[in-house]
């Protein structure tokens, strides 16, 4: 892991204008975020975890404050495809095959095609779907199309993988697979990963970063840097440190509810 910071925020405030008056989805917020980090975001509902995801992807824009991907503005950055994104949903297009949709990026960006076929292959082999390239969504269960999206999200090779919680939807023996199957696909990608949840335990397995915000507006309540091994068996989980990091989550999680007007 290198000290070079690709996500920096400063005072980063937004506030969304509607017919019921303003809201305020982030407050002054301050995080940096270096090369190679995971990081997870984790607080209650509407507490502005998604919508700080999507500043850093140029999908919203802050009223107040800075931030910068990769030493560039968020406009910047999505014009160079400086990441990948991840939505709750897999967002596959049901009339193409998985390997149709891995190759749309692609398409769009003007590789050549023996150059979409080559990424196309070895992301699906990275997230464990070789051999279903001619299959369509349909045919697959939902855990496996989630994979095919976040080999979308990797086709063009990008620094930063944001995950929007791609797995909320999906039961817990899945989650847990694919939880591990994801920390294996960050051991061998090196990239840095900001990624959204509402579960603990999954916050404490996956990070070594984890921030804790608070109801709106959505503010930091904590930032706990993850003591945890890099290679993390599913067991670490029953580990005096998990449990430990857990409570403190808990514990920035109440004191956010706390301050709440």
């Amino acid at each position: 892991m290198t000290n070079d910071v690709v996500i920096e925020a400063h005072g980063l405030d937004l506030t969304f204008q509607t017919g019921d008056g303003p809201v305020h989805a982030l407050k002054g917020v301050d995080l940096s975020v270096e090369a190679g980090e995971f990081v997870s975001f984790i607080g209650p509902s509407g507490c502005g975890k998604t919508t700080f995801l999507r500043v850093v992807a140029a999908l919203e824009h802050p009223t107040g404050g800075t931030i910068t991907v990769n030493g560039m503005t968020p406009d910047e950055a999505r014009r160079k495809r400086a990441y990948g994104y991840v939505f709750q949903a897999a967002g596959l297009y049901p009339w193409r095959t998985i390997g149709g949709n891995v190759r749309l990026p692609l398409e769009i960006m003007g590789y050549s095609k023996a150059e979409q076929a080559e990424r196309v292959a070895r992301v699906l082999e990275l997230v464990d779907l070789a051999g279903f390239e001619k299959k369509f969504p349909w045919q697959l269960s939902g855990g496996m199309q989630q994979r095919a999206s976040i080999a979308r999200a990797l086709a063009f090779d990008a620094d930063i993988l944001l995950m929007d919680e791609p797995f909320g939807a999906l039961d817990e023996i899945v989650r847990d697979r694919l939880n591990e199957e994801l920390l294996g696909l960050w051991g061998r990608t090196g990239k840095t990963i900001g990624f959204v949840t509402h579960s603990i335990p999954e916050a404490v397995y996956l990070s070594t970063k984890i921030v804790v915000m608070s109801p709106r507006p959505g503010r930091i309540t904590d930032v706990i840097d993850s003591p945890l091994p890099k290679e993390r068996p599913l067991d670490i989980r029953d580990s005096p440190e998990f449990i430990e990091i857990a409570h403190r989550v808990r514990e920035g999680l109440r004191a956010g509810h706390g301050d709440e007007v």
